[in-house]
C-alpha cells in the first residue's frame, strides 16, 4: 500500500485487510513524506509486517520501494485510501496462475477514475489492455520480467506498465470481484489537470514503447487538439480564461517535445522487451528507513 497524508483512509485499509485476508497475507506499507502521523500509527500495528519510508513524492518509487522488500509469489497494490471488499482476496487467489498473469478490478467512490475493462487499446498493432495501478495484482515473475515501475513518469505509471505487460506478452484479466472502494467523499469540485504532466508522460510513454512511430505523433496530437477543443468550451462557458487556455496549450506543447525526446532516450537505453530504464534495478536508495518485523 502506498500512502501519502491520508492517516484516517490507511487505517481503514488496514483493518479491511485485517478482517478480509488471511493472517499469512504479507503487509507492506510504504509511506511518504508524510507529515501527518502516519508513522507512528502503522508502527503501532501487529497486522503491517514492514514500513518503508521514503521521501520521493511519486508513486511508482513507492511502490518499486515497495516491489523491493516482498517476498510473496503474489503481489498487489493499493492505494492507501481504498478499503478491499469480502470478496477482493478470492479473486486474487482464484484467477492468479498458469492462465492469468496479472488481475485487476472496480475501484467505486467519487474520487476514482478507472480505465473502461471492455475496450483495449490497440497501438502500433499491440493489444493493450489498461489496469487502474491502485488495485491491480501481479503473478511475482510478472514483475521480474518488468522491472517493476518506471520512475522517469510522475503520472499515469501503470498505464505505461499496461503497454509494457501487453509487450512481453501477458494477459490481462479484470473480474468485478476484486472490488476496492473510497470511503471519502468529495465536496463536488474538479481538481485542476497538470496538463504539462499529463503530456510528458502521453509522449513518454508512447515513444519509449513504440520508438519514432505514426501512432506516437497520432496519438500526442489527437489527445492535443481534443483537449485544446475541450478548452474552447470552458473558455465560451466562462470556466477559464483565454491566458489560461494559451498558457496550458504552452505546457503542452513543450512537454509533449520533452517527453517524446526523454522516450526516445529512455527506449535506447533499455532496448530489451521491457522498455524499463528507471526501474526497480536501476537504484536501491528509495528507502529512508524500513521497519521490519517479520
Amino acid at each position: 500500500m502506498s500512502t501519502l497524508n491520508d492517516r484516517e483512509q490507511l487505517l481503514s485499509c488496514l483493518d479491511a485487510l485485517a478482517d478480509r485476508t488471511p493472517d499469512s497475507t504479507e503487509v507492506i506499507v510504504v509511506n511518504g513524506p508524510s507529515s501527518d502521523g502516519t508513522t507512528g500509527v502503522v508502527r503501532e500495528r501487529d497486522d503491517v509486517d514492514v514500513l518503508v519510508e521514503i521521501s520521493d513524492r511519486n508513486q511508482n518509487v513507492s511502490r518499486n520501494a515497495g516491489l523491493e522488500v516482498v517476498t510473496g509469489d503474489v503481489v498487489a497494490f493499493l492505494d492507501g485510501e481504498y478499503v478491499v471488499e469480502r470478496s477482493w482476496y478470492g479473486a486474487v487467489e482464484g484467477s492468479i496462475g498458469a492462465e492469468t498473469s496479472v488481475i485487476t478490478g472496480p475501484i467505486t467512490g467519487e474520487r476514482s477514475v478507472v480505465p473502461d475493462p471492455g475496450t483495449p487499446q490497440t497501438v502500433a498493432g499491440r493489444r493493450v489492455t489498461l489496469f487502474a495501478g491502485d488495485n491491480v495484482a501481479f503473478d511475482r515473475t510478472v514483475l521480474d520480467a518488468l522491472d517493476g515501475f518506471d520512475e522517469y513518469l510522475t503520472v499515469d505509471g501503470a498505464r505505461d506498465c499496461a503497454h509494457r505487460v501487453a509487450g512481453l506478452g501477458f494477459d490481462v484479466h479484470w473480474d468485478g470481484e476484486m472490488a476496492v472502494r473510497s470511503e471519502v467523499g468529495t465536496d463536488g469540485g474538479q481538481t485542476d489537470v497538470d496538463w504539462g504532466r499529463r503530456y510528458r508522460a502521453l509522449s513518454y510513454r508512447l515513444a519509449k514503447n513504440y520508438g519514432a512511430h505514426p501512432t506516437v505523433l497520432g496519438r500526442t496530437v489527437g489527445s492535443g487538439i481534443r483537449d485544446g477543443f475541450s478548452g474552447t468550451r470552458r473558455i465560451l462557458s466562462g470556466d477559464v480564461t483565454p491566458t489560461m487556455w494559451a498558457t496550458d496549450g504552452l505546457e503542452v506543447v513543450s512537454n509533449a517535445a520533452g517527453g517524446f525526446r526523454d522516450g526516445i532516450r529512455a527506449r535506447y537505453r533499455d532496448r530489451s522487451a521491457r522498455r524499463n530504464p528507471n526501474g526497480v534495478s536501476a537504484r536501491h536508495d528509495r528507502a529512508v528507513r524500513k521497519y521490519d518485523r517479520r
